[in-house]
């Protein structure tokens, strides 16, 4: 009998290290198959859990209270475990260079814990050679053991998309890989219990690292695309949405969206790639272009508001500012990398009285300077400006009349700042608006 077997007989169990929007939802779809050991260092999450609660809203608290996972966040739980996923978060340092001490954190742990016989397999995202070069060697350290002889390890890229109702864990297609033909089979048979869109094998763990930076440097490229051709689009008088409308008729238009562009992947995983590369002697062009472009756009869009609202007649010192929606992505209650907070930063620095109305946002991950910051939208009343940053649902629902309310009564010139281009520019300069998108 093969590990895989004495999984999926629940002879022997599967332990999930790192609880957030990666392994929270890994863990529960595992627990429908197989015994599982949910792992976080964070003992308020892990109680959160433990109450059938989910902060992600990834799969709902219904989920959480129901699964057969074992919540823990006592590191010797996950003795016994043959089979361990690592899915902590990489970010990057203020320089933009990788953070790798969550993930050596994790392996000092599971190394200590970890029996002969186990695979360890990493979902964080990394540039290819840190499964091989950075992390096998702290397991040995800390195990005492040998890879390759008595453990052995594989890498498959998480590709959850927070608040993605669609596209979901079991439905989007697995990239796995391990260190050798045998490993690579068994985690191969270990995901397709639970991923329906099955799975794809990569030839080797570098190219599953590499893999992953890929498809999110490849978004990055095309979205400071669509910013840089909304900037010069800003400067002819063109309404950027309309030409985006009508590019999006042909065929293989790929609809990509200008934009502010944040959060833990698509804005922190070129830096990845970036800084392997140079390692390596090769300096990017293009995909630092695109972080270039991409991290310029708050202090662009700053810039945008500043001027409109003086030529609007506008007084910029003490102006009242709302900004609507501060997580990353429309939606979703990441607030992680935001942009949208730089934004709120730089306006304050004008000594503006800036506020942020977001019902969705996960305000337990905001610093307590921005939930100070925080309204509630029927608390937005005699502003000077008002900026939609996030393309939330509900902010699409709002009418000109409104939004209206929002301003200060008999106020000409109300200032409407549309980065997302929730609204069409038409309607909301016939309702009187000082209209501005991005």
């Amino acid at each position: 009998m093969d590990l895989y077997q004495w999984i999926s007989t629940k002879k022997d169990y599967i332990a999930v290290v790192g609880l957030g929007y990666v392994g929270l939802p890994l863990a529960v779809a595992f627990a429908e198959h197989a015994k599982v050991i949910g792992f976080d260092a964070n003992c308020d999450k892990v109680a959160m859990y433990k109450q059938g609660l989910d902060p992600t809203e990834e799969i709902g608290n219904a989920a959480v209270k129901n699964t057969t996972v074992e919540f823990t966040y006592d590191a010797t739980r996950l003795k016994g475990a043959s089979f361990i996923i690592v899915a902590v978060p990489t970010p990057i340092n203020g320089d933009k260079t990788p953070d790798l001490q969550p993930v050596i954190k994790a392996c000092k742990v599971v190394g200590q814990q970890m029996s002969r016989g186990i695979i360890v397999c990493f979902e964080s995202t990394v540039y290819p050679g840190v499964t091989e070069d950075v992390c096998v060697p702290i397991l040995e350290k800390e195990s005492g053991l040998k890879c390759g002889v008595d453990f052995k390890v594989a890498y498959s890229p998480e590709r959850i998309n927070p608040g993605d109702k669609v596209h979901r864990l079991a439905n989007i297609t697995k990239i796995v890989s391990g260190m050798d033909e045998e490993t690579l089979d068994i985690v191969a048979k270990i995901y397709g219990m639970i991923i329906k869109a099955g799975v794809h094998r990569a030839s080797s763990i570098k190219v599953a690292e590499a893999a992953k930076l890929v498809e999110n440097a490849q978004r990055d490229i095309n979205i400071a695309f669509m910013n840089e051709l909304a900037m010069a689009f800003n400067e002819m008088e063109i309404n950027t949405a309309e030409v985006v409308e009508a590019m999006n008729t042909k065929w293989n238009a790929l609809g990509f969206k200008p934009g502010l562009v944040g959060g833990h992947c698509i804005g922190v995983d070129p830096y990845y790639f970036i800084y392997k590369a140079e390692l390596l002697g090769y300096h990017s062009q293009i995909i630092s272009a695109g972080r270039k472009v991409n991290d310029g756009m708050p202090s662009y869009v700053v810039e945008a508001i500043i001027k409109e609202m003086i030529l609007a007649g506008k007084r910029v010192k003490g102006a009242k500012v709302y900004i609507m929606g501060c997580t990353f992505k429309e939606d979703c209650q990441d607030v992680r990398n935001s942009k949208a907070l730089e934004v709120f930063d730089r306006l304050e620095k004008y000594k503006m009285n800036v506020k942020i109305v977001d019902n969705f946002a996960d305000v337990t991950g905001l610093d307590k300077h921005y939930r100070e910051a925080l309204v509630d939208i029927s608390e937005v009343k005699n502003a000077d400006c008002v900026a939609f940053m996030v393309a939330h649902s509900a902010f699409k629902k709002l009418t000109p009349k409104k939004i209206a309310g929002f301003y200060k009564k008999n106020d000409k010139n109300n200032v409407l700042v549309d980065v997302k281009s929730i609204f069409t520019e038409k309607t909301m300069k016939k309702a009187g608006f000082w209209y501005w998108s991005l």
